[in-house]
């Protein structure tokens, strides 16, 4: 049985599906890159914004109108927050979020007993599910170390479809980062729903970033995001003095006016998240800080926008990850009266071309400096990576992958 992969959504989306790829390679099935080749087709799907759910329920129509003889297996937050939807759209194998190690059991049982199984759980207190990838097809590889969020930002509807927070075992961590090295990964990207929340038997994020970094062979780690309130004390020592932690966070701002971070019950104000990077600069000159901004949050005003704009440029930015606010029934901000579609539309528009300035300001910084390139893809006759604090460089020669080089960067 031939299997293919279709992955909307965040990096957890990808760990997962990755996940669910390896051990179905393992259980005898074989996994192709094209779907008309598939007789299995699995969806993991997202729900973080109105588009994202609109694309996946029209990808799985889309595949059961055009492949109506393969095995359909949809999965993940979409479902999660849709269930009675995706139950009308003669679906095989539906998961909500719980459960998506068991795919290859479900499809065994698929195969002998030819019966639809779903399996929806809408408790929020749920365990961690473990997942375990012994290797990844990249240079650069993730693991999944927390699963859910407690925030209730009042825009989001992640924690109604992840549950609570709840982290892996700290020494199953280790053991799979030392797999991954083994199998010549040299960087590793620690990621999660709200991964700065991880804490197992009271190791922190801390405790994961300096047990790694004394693998010998991992060269770096990153994370895939922290929010700006569990920069601790802690946190800003180990910035101090762990060479192998990369020069790149990537901490969401949401909004840069006090008004609407309370309206979308954020953690912090302004004042905070200034000093906050003043202090991360300050331990690190050169670092890259991009971060996710929402425009168009209900009873955001003109004003309040323009806060948020002249704010990201004093803040320097390296990149801005834009999002224009997406209405999600069940939370609180749904409540509030929007922004119309067309200024959030211009809005973002205008952050994006901001993004690019800032962007291209922060690369050229470097322009004349040397600087140490992980080897990710060759292609073309061109060898394709990035540095620590992210910025991708093509060197114009065939080197060899998996391994970092000291250039100057042009």
């Amino acid at each position: 049985m031939k299997f293919y992969i279709e992955t909307f959504g965040c990096k957890v989306n990808s760990y997962e599906s990755n996940f669910i790829k390896q051990s179905l390679i393992k259980g005898g099935f074989l996994y192709v890159d094209k779907i008309d080749e598939a007789n299995i087709i699995i969806v993991n799907t997202c729900t973080v914004t109105n588009t994202a759910d609109a694309k996946c329920k029209k990808f799985v129509r889309r595949v059961r109108r055009e492949y109506s003889n393969v095995i359909l297996v949809v999965m993940g937050c979409s479902v999660q927050n849709n269930f009675s939807e995706y139950e009308k759209l003669n679906v095989n194998i539906l998961l909500g979020n719980i459960n998506k190690s068991k795919v290859g059991d479900y499809l065994k049982e698929y195969l002998t007993k030819h019966q639809k199984i779903t399996y929806y759980d809408n408790n929020r207190d749920l365990p961690f599910e473990d997942m375990v990838i012994n290797n990844f097809d990249h240079t650069r590889a993730y693991i999944k170390i927390q699963d859910g969020c407690d925030n209730f930002c009042s825009y989001c509807i992640i924690p109604f479809m992840r549950g609570k927070c709840r982290s892996k075992e700290f020494d199953k961590i280790i053991e799979e980062a030392k797999e991954l090295v083994k199998n010549n990964h040299l960087e590793i990207v620690l990621t999660g729903i709200h991964t700065g929340s991880y804490n197992y038997n009271g190791k922190d994020l801390v405790d994961v970033i300096n047990a790694l970094s004394k693998i010998e062979g991992l060269e770096r780690i990153r994370l895939s995001s922290v929010e700006v309130t569990e920069l601790n004390d802690k946190f800003m020592e180990m910035l101090k003095y762990n060479k192998k932690f990369c020069d790149h966070l990537h901490i969401p701002l949401q909004a840069g006016s006090d008004e609407i971070l309370k309206k979308m019950n954020r953690k912090y104000d302004l004042e905070y998240y200034f000093n906050k990077i003043e202090e991360i600069r300050k331990i690190r000159p050169n670092i890259s800080i991009t971060t996710d901004i929402i425009v168009g949050f209900p009873e955001e005003s003109p004003e309040n926008f323009q806060d948020t704009y002249d704010n990201a440029i004093k803040l320097k930015f390296s990149k801005i990850h834009v999002f224009p606010y997406s209405k999600r029934n069940g939370t609180k901000a749904c409540l509030l009266k929007e922004v119309s579609s067309l200024e959030k539309t211009n809005r973002a528009h205008k952050l994006l071309e901001l993004s690019n300035i800032l962007e291209k300001e922060y690369r050229e910084k470097f322009i004349g400096k040397k600087v140490d390139v992980l080897i990710e893809e060759i292609k073309d006759g061109k060898s394709i990576g990035h540095t620590s604090n992210y910025l991708r460089v093509e060197i114009l020669e065939v080197l060899e992958k998996n391994k970092i080089y000291n250039i100057i960067y042009k």
